[in-house]
């Protein structure tokens, strides 16, 4: 996150029109879908551009916080709410009160927003603006505690809400105990004479009926409440359960007066508190805009990129947000476009054939300079930076007034004039199709002019044309450059990338020949034009297509540099392995000729010996042969041999500790090993199969007495010793 600007007001200018131009309410739209509460999705409709720099960074700051919090440890908590706008209306009116539901709301409201406070206090370094915007409110729990010590969990009025709601729900309890007796005395009464139909009892008006058939009705006292669809079944509340209906009636009445007491009492508790829950609410609203934000950032990898003093704008691999997201869903790829504006280069001039990506282009700049002043993060790199513009003026599309009578050339004059009125230092301006709708040479030249006014006034701005005039001009002039969208010579299809620094060509008579024009037709059109003009649109072609093929030479270029980086690196690895080899083998070579050098001097010695028997020249021949041998050993200082000593001990140590493991991980395999094969014992009883341990007869144990056992084999009975005997596995 980049802040490089001091924070003053600036006085941004963006009209109905611009906003419409650049698809602005797309974007809303889109990120409203995003949001979890209605207040939310009201003010993402609502999104303006920011006049005043602190507010706007700060807004960024925001969205780039919660970009952050997808990928770290410390997701941020719920913010979600129910509306309480006119709960609250209702709660600042002298001795109103809430019913259930509204303190339920306002409940939540209060947790979620105290839990947000108290999460953004403990992680203040991982969302320090965030943290900043909560400060400013207040944290409280007596909103909560007073609400929890009348409501419970599931919103209902607690019993022991207050002293005599829990004497009128006792004697609630009660009357239902006794209404539901004396109900029971009269069913059973009444059945046991067979004037109940088969269901017996149902319920009318939350009250339980006998249900008795329509011919025994006058026999059964009590009340008809109504009557089944037939007319078989006559619904009568029985006499003895009436007064205990009207007593609970009664009750009821009380619990529900005293409930609006409890509830008049809390609803003043909480009237205090109304101007913070509004607080709470915007808070809590603000956060689920900036979550929208945050998600559509992420859908579209947006960022904040660097905001500068220097009056540079540079846009690296910027992408149409409308156009990535449309272009993901049907599996389309979406080009990036790299543009720059700067003191040395104010304004550019785009041209090149329609359908070539002009347009895009100019609404991907336009449309992310606007969301970034918007508080939103934007699709490109992250080297990326720009500046903040005063005014945001547009141009784009056709622009011919129904209303006013007016057409397309009238309507885009008129615009003309208001740019001229506003256009300074501190504007963007974008216009497509600079200059059409008129006269080519008179529109021409007109825009010629409007282009050297807004070049004197120092505006940074975009244009789209296919007027020579103006490609000429975006030359001549010192800080304004040219700059075409690539055009496939071969298939004539467009490339939808933006080359600047030199003209486009519309490649008019190209694209209608691909298009099945006669080439005679096209031949005397070309005739009929002037001859300069055609040259210099053959001549950007030309270049064009040089340069097109330039890039792609450059292109295979760079690869075989790569291939032949990677063949080098390959070449060194082998090199430096035979190198290595080399000297292994000049090693063991050395080594083999002083191995035979001393022995043939051991030879000629032994033969001088064998044939004069003289031992001390013998031993003279030997210790001057051992000499000459240890002058060539390198001398070893006693440091450096006790030194070698030490690791060598301690080399002798690891490899003893190692054949340790070694030894005890092979006893322990052998133990393992000998532990699967011994089978648990088993206690052999009557009726187990048997076979002697070293015999394969199998049998059948007939009696056990003490270490004898007398075993079964079918033909014959044998007694044998416990000891000698195996158990067999039923078959």
């Amino acid at each position: 996150m980049y802040f490089c600007v001091d924070f003053n007001k600036i006085m941004i200018s963006i009209t109905e029109k611009t906003l419409k131009d650049l698809e602005f309410n797309t974007i809303l739209e889109t990120i409203s879908a995003n949001c979890n509460t209605e207040i939310g999705t009201e003010k993402a409709l609502q999104i303006q551009p920011i006049k005043n720099k602190e507010i706007l960074f700060s807004e960024l700051a925001y969205t780039n916080e919660y970009v952050s919090s997808f990928t770290n440890n410390n997701a941020l908590p719920n913010h979600g709410f129910e509306t309480v706008t006119s709960d609250l209306k209702l709660l600042a009116i002298e001795d109103s009160f809430l019913e259930l539901i509204a303190i339920k709301k306002i409940h939540d409201l209060s947790l979620t927003a105290n839990d947000y406070l108290k999460f953004l206090k403990k992680f203040a370094t991982y969302y320090p603006e965030l943290y900043k915007k909560s400060a400013e409110l207040e944290f409280t729990n007596f909103i909560n505690k007073s609400i929890e010590e009348i409501v419970d969990k599931y919103g209902e009025i607690k019993n022991d809400a207050s002293p005599d709601l829990v004497e009128i729900r006792r004697n609630i309890n009660l009357v239902r105990g006794k209404i539901n007796q004396s109900f029971g005395m009269a069913l059973t009464h009444y059945n046991s004479l067979g004037y109940l139909d088969d269901i017996k009892e149902t319920v009318v008006d939350n009250r339980r009926v006998l249900a008795v058939q329509a011919m025994y009705r006058k026999k059964v006292k009590g009340s008809i409440l109504g009557n089944s669809k037939t007319g078989s079944i006559a619904y009568i509340e029985p006499e003895t359960t009436l007064k205990y209906s009207r007593e609970l009636n009664n009750l009821e009445f009380e619990e529900r007066e005293e409930i609006i007491k409890i509830l008049r009492r809390l609803s003043a508790n909480l009237r205090p508190y109304t101007s913070l829950l509004s607080e709470y609410q915007d808070f809590l609203s603000d956060i689920d805009v900036i979550a929208a934000k945050a998600k559509y950032a992420n859908r579209i990898n947006g960022i904040l990129p660097k905001i500068n003093e220097e009056k540079r704008l540079f846009f690296r691999e910027a992408f149409h947000p409308i156009l990535l997201l449309n272009n993901k869903t049907e599996n389309k790829p979406t080009y990036p476009q790299t543009i720059e504006l700067e003191n040395n280069n104010r304004i550019i001039v785009i041209s090149g054939p329609n359908a070539g990506g002009k347009t895009i282009s100019l609404k991907t700049i336009g449309l992310l300079q606007l969301m970034l002043q918007s508080g939103m993060l934007i699709p490109v790199h992250e080297r990326s930076e720009t500046f903040l513009f005063d005014r945001i003026l547009t141009d784009i599309g056709d622009n011919q007034s129904i209303e006013n009578h007016l057409s397309t050339y009238s309507y885009r004059l008129k615009n003309m004039n208001y740019f001229l009125k506003k256009c300074n230092d501190k504007t963007l301006f974008l216009i497509d199709e600079f200059g059409t709708g008129s006269d080519p040479e008179l529109g021409g030249a007109l825009a010629e002019t409007f282009l050297e006014e807004f070049y004197n006034r120092e505006a940074y701005g975009i244009i789209t044309t296919h007027y020579t005039n103006l490609k000429i001009l975006a030359n001549e002039l010192p800080f304004a450059s040219n700059a075409n969208m690539l055009f496939d010579e071969k298939s004539l299809e467009p490339m939808y990338k933006l080359h600047l620094g030199q003209p486009g060509s519309s490649f008019t008579f190209e694209v209608a020949q691909k298009n099945g024009i006669p080439y005679g037709l096209i031949n005397r059109a070309k005739k009929k034009i002037e001859n300069t003009k055609v040259r210099f649109d053959k001549t950007i072609a030309t270049l064009q297509k040089e340069r097109s093929k330039m890039e792609k030479t450059s292109l295979t270029l760079k690869e075989e540099e790569t291939k032949a980086r990677e063949e080098s690196k390959k070449m060194e690895s082998i090199n430096s392995k035979i190198q290595d080899k080399l000297e292994r083998y000049q090693e063991l070579y050395d080594a083999n000729q002083r191995l035979i050098y001393m022995g043939q001097k051991i030879d000629d010695i032994s033969e001088k010996y064998f044939n004069n028997k003289d031992k001390k020249s013998l031993i003279g021949e030997f210790l001057k042969m051992v000499e000459i041998e240890n002058s060539k050993r390198k001398k070893i200082s006693a440091k450096e041999k006790k030194k070698q000593e030490v690791v060598q001990k301690q080399v002798i140590e690891e490899v003893k500790i190692k054949v340790e493991e070694i030894r005890i991980e092979k006893k322990e395999k052998k133990i393992k090993a000998k532990l699967e094969t011994i089978q648990p014992a088993v206690i052999l009883k009557v009726g187990d199969r048997v076979r002697m341990k070293d015999g394969k007869a199998i049998g059948t144990i007939e009696k056990i007495e003490k270490n004898k056992v007398s075993v079964n084999y079918g033909l014959f009975m044998s007694k044998v010793n416990l000891d000698e005997l195996e158990y067999v596995q039923p078959v």
